[in-house]
């Protein structure tokens, strides 16, 4: 028999939006849509690619929570993983010690990353996995007679995270200008957008690949490469709305980090585990980087964990003597998140989910770009199951909105009315107006027209409203 949580019940929803207007500090969170009454969303329950309200609406997650939810919503056996390990092991710390589900996890990711990427430092999240990824590069430079290495060049526009140091990396000065001064150190190159490559380039993708890799080797020149410690990027940059690399850019990128002695961070925070249809997605590309940042989809969100996988090389110095590298967490490899990206990793394995990404992207991009025929929609880009569209004024000069026309369009129409209309997913303006899409792993075609029909009546709508 199924009974319903009291908080769903008809006439205690308002109640439950009012406590949440009264204690809870959601994050990255305008409150004053609130203040004055307005609902708070409440999502009570996920199914599959679904996730349901507090009024028993249904919504499409287009962007599995927050590149998250791989394997999709409500998997009983993952559930049922998490309380065998806590009825076993709830706790503890990998502070001079391990238990058995660190060690397998660790050596499990270790089988799936490039080249000799093999020591595992577990986090709770990206950002975290970010942070400690700088310290490591930082201390590797000095424990090696290199102790003036210590800056990171990572791109415009990307985000790496809201800890001090990953936010020097994030590329997104508003995000940024709360908080400072920052973690000193962080450098900006330009991003891959193809769509906004300089005029010369614009028809030719590798040479503006070449081109926006190159800008690497300028900023390294122009700080000294004795001060640079390593280059962050992610192989599909989310912010911005999801720039894949252009032919030739990454191997790029790997030969200019070689040349001058600096270390090529792959941060894998959203494209890993299955979003590219590979678990990592620098695989995908041919590209063994030295070190990997990775979280979200690792345990499809049924529990906070993130990693830093390290290759040998970095390990090295801290194999001898008093070395250690003296960071840590108190829940980084929890024994039940540990468990639970064991059985989500068997769940990929057994039902071919990097397969099933890779052989059905291509019907994702051909359904959603049906809506390059709308005025208001100029490009559709991304690979695997991570798409950004981005709305422009002019599909012709490929104008843009104003900061004005764009918090008009995004945040008082989009945002709204393709919740209302049963989708989810993300519009954003850190960088030009997108749509981002991220969907749970698991969906087909059924699922890319369901959210095409959506875009399309709700682009349709602010088309005609600006």
């Amino acid at each position: 028999m199924t009974t319903t949580p009291q908080y769903v019940t008809e006439g205690n929803a308002d109640a439950l939006a009012e406590r949440a207007r009264r204690h809870l500090w959601m994050h990255f969170t305008r409150h004053s849509v609130y203040e004055g009454g307005g609902h708070v969303p409440i999502i009570t329950r996920g199914e599959g690619p679904y996730i349901f309200d507090d009024q028993g609406r249904r919504y499409f997650d287009g962007l599995a929570g927050l590149f998250v939810v791989q394997v999709g919503h409500g998997r009983a056996e993952l559930a049922e993983a998490m309380a065998r390990q806590a009825q076993e092991l709830e706790f503890f710390p990998l502070w001079s010690y391990a238990h058995p589900k660190a060690i397998e996890l660790a050596e499990r990711l270790a089988s799936y990353a490039p080249g000799d990427l093999n020591r595992v430092f577990f986090t709770t999240g990206g950002g975290e996995a970010v942070e400690s990824a700088w310290k490591l590069a930082k201390q590797y430079f000095k424990l090696t007679g290199k102790p003036t290495k210590h800056k990171v060049i990572s791109r415009s526009v990307a985000y790496h995270g809201t800890p001090q140091g990953a936010l020097s990396i994030t590329g997104i000065p508003p995000a940024k200008i709360p908080f400072e001064p920052l973690v000193p150190g962080g450098v900006k190159v330009p991003n891959t957008n193809f769509y906004r490559a300089p005029e010369e380039y614009r028809y030719d993708e590798k040479a503006f690949g070449l081109w926006a890799a190159d800008r690497i080797a300028e900023a390294i020149e122009f700080e000294g490469a004795d001060s640079v410690a390593a280059v962050f990027l992610e192989p599909v940059q989310n912010s911005g709305g999801c720039f894949p690399p252009p032919p030739g850019y990454l191997e790029r990128v790997r030969e200019i980090c070689d040349a001058y002695d600096v270390l090529f961070v792959a941060d894998e925070t959203i494209t890993a585990f299955g979003r590219i249809g590979d678990m990592f997605a620098i695989n995908r590309f041919g590209v063994t980087p030295d070190i990997i940042t990775c979280a979200k989809g690792m345990t499809s969100g049924y529990a906070p964990l993130g990693a830093m996988i390290a290759s040998e090389r970095l390990f090295e110095p801290f194999k001898h003597g008093t070395n250690a590298f003296l960071h840590g967490y108190t829940w980084g490899g929890h024994p039940v998140a540990a468990a639970v990206a064991m059985a989500n990793l068997d769940i990929f394995e057994r039902e071919g989910i990097n397969d099933h990404v890779k052989e059905n992207e291509g019907a994702f991009r051909r359904t959603l770009e049906k809506l390059l025929d709308l005025p208001i929609v100029g490009d559709v880009r991304g690979a695997g199951f991570f798409y950004g569209i981005e709305l422009v004024k002019d599909t012709e000069t490929r104008e843009t909105f104003n900061e004005e026309e764009s918090e008009r369009l995004l945040r008082g129409f989009l945002s709204k009315a393709l919740f209302d209309n049963g989708l989810y997913c993300r519009a954003d303006d850190r960088g030009d107006p997108v749509i981002q899409l991220a969907p749970p792993l698991i969906i087909d075609q059924s699922h890319f027209n369901e959210v095409e029909q959506i875009l399309r009546q709700v682009l349709t709508e602010a088309s005609n409203i600006l």
